[in-house]
């Protein structure tokens, strides 16, 4: 697996759209989110249907049409820096084949990459953009969403990747909990998010076929113990974690009990003889680290630390 182009960094001043590919956005936190984007020198401007909202499924911003077209349109517009995503929940896999790739390739070979920015159900979206555009992404907290909006450790990581990426060169475990299911280190490329949308992912046109050479970034929200059990055998029996150089676990939040999930992963990813990091503290969970995807980096799952080669963003 090899490094993806990296974006460049933003600048006070620069123009960041936000747009919704998944599901409804409140409007008070959005009006939140980006007030705070502005008390960061930012100039955010919100797609066109981010407030539209789906005339038959509620659980929908818009249309998939309209949201794979808001995603086009400020990937495409030159005078946008950034792209960050509102927030998750559901819809990505339904408008992720409408998206023109052609279109946003041609954009990143004219004007060069931006940041990307999201988790959660843009997972399907990281996915995307490495195998189609080949451009490394953000892991990282939405704009509409309330960790980013109510948690100081969240914004300060995330502002400090953004603005100044080599001083978050070295990503620290950030939970009190975080320790080493597998010991050693490994080295790769990272990739990763919501691992239930991972396995969701497996045969899709727009994800990539192994995660061999990478440095696994995981986390998800909302399954229980024995539907996390049917997630990792899925991605075990499929091949995907063939040659995997490392696992990296993030929040599981409404997953189920902490002994019991380690005893799962310690089955389940124990035996592919890789070093696996636990409770790193990226995900749904409070201030959760911004975890860049595409670059390559060790991890030392003794010392709870990932280390990028070069920063996130150029």
């Amino acid at each position: 697996m090899r490094p993806l182009i990296r974006p460049a960094r933003l600048t006070p001043g620069a123009r960041v759209a936000v747009v919704a590919p998944s599901g409804p956005v409140p409007e008070d936190r959005l009006e939140a989110g980006l007030d705070i984007l502005r008390g960061w020198d930012l100039d955010p401007v919100v797609a066109p249907h981010v407030r539209g909202g789906h005339q038959e499924f509620g659980y929908l911003a818009a249309a998939d049409a309209d949201r794979a077209r808001d995603l086009e349109q400020a990937w495409c517009d030159p005078s946008v820096a950034a792209v960050f995503c509102a927030r998750g929940g559901y819809g990505v896999q339904r408008m992720v084949d409408l998206v023109d790739w052609r279109a946003m390739r041609r954009a990143t070979e004219a004007v060069g990459p931006k940041v990307f920015l999201g988790y959660s159900d843009i997972t399907a979206l990281h996915e995307a953009f490495a195998t189609r555009l080949g451009v490394a992404t953000l892991h990282g907290p939405m704009t509409a969403t309330v960790d980013f909006l109510k948690n100081a450790r969240a914004q300060e990581h995330l502002r400090t990747t953004l603005f100044a990426p080599e001083e978050t060169r070295v990503i620290r475990a950030g939970s009190p909990h975080a320790a080493a299911l597998v010991g050693g280190r490994g080295r790769g490329v990272t990739l990763g998010g919501c691992v239930s949308l991972l396995a969701a992912d497996l045969g899709t046109p727009t994800a990539r076929t192994s995660a061999r050479g990478g440095l696994l970034c995981v986390e998800d929200i909302g399954e229980e113990p024995y539907r996390m059990d049917r997630i990792l055998t899925q991605l075990l029996r499929s091949g995907w974690l063939d040659g995997v150089a490392g696992i990296v676990l993030g929040s599981w939040v409404e997953c189920g009990d902490r002994a019991e999930l380690r005893v799962l992963f310690a089955d389940r990813l124990g035996g592919l003889g890789v070093p696996v990091a636990e409770e790193f503290g990226f995900g749904h969970c409070d201030g959760a680290l911004t975890v860049p995807f595409g670059v390559a980096g060790e991890l030392d799952a003794d010392a709870g630390t990932l280390t990028l080669d070069e920063p996130a963003l150029v």
